[in-house]
């Protein structure tokens, strides 16, 4: 049992090391890269949300318009890059 414990303390200290270090990169990157970095991730959140409610909408007017929201948002993340 032990040894779980030192197994979970030492994942959990490699996540706050991985996670402080993405933060000091992010930092580091100039304004405009740090805002299309957040912008993209907001893209991709959308993006996500989309497909869910596609895979549950039953409409087909509905089903439509997700579809057309996710093509642009796909178009506008491979803008990002």
């Amino acid at each position: 049992m032990a040894r779980g414990w030192e197994s979970k303390s030492v994942e959990s200290q490699q996540e706050e090391s991985f996670r402080e270090s993405e933060q000091r990169d992010f930092q580091q990157l100039s304004p405009e890269e740090r805002e299309r970095r957040v912008r993209r991730a907001s893209l991709e959140l959308s993006r996500a949300r989309t497909l869910d409610q596609l895979e549950h909408a039953t409409g087909a007017a509905h089903r439509a318009m997700l579809k057309r929201t996710l093509l642009a948002l796909e178009r506008d993340i491979a803008e990002l890059g």
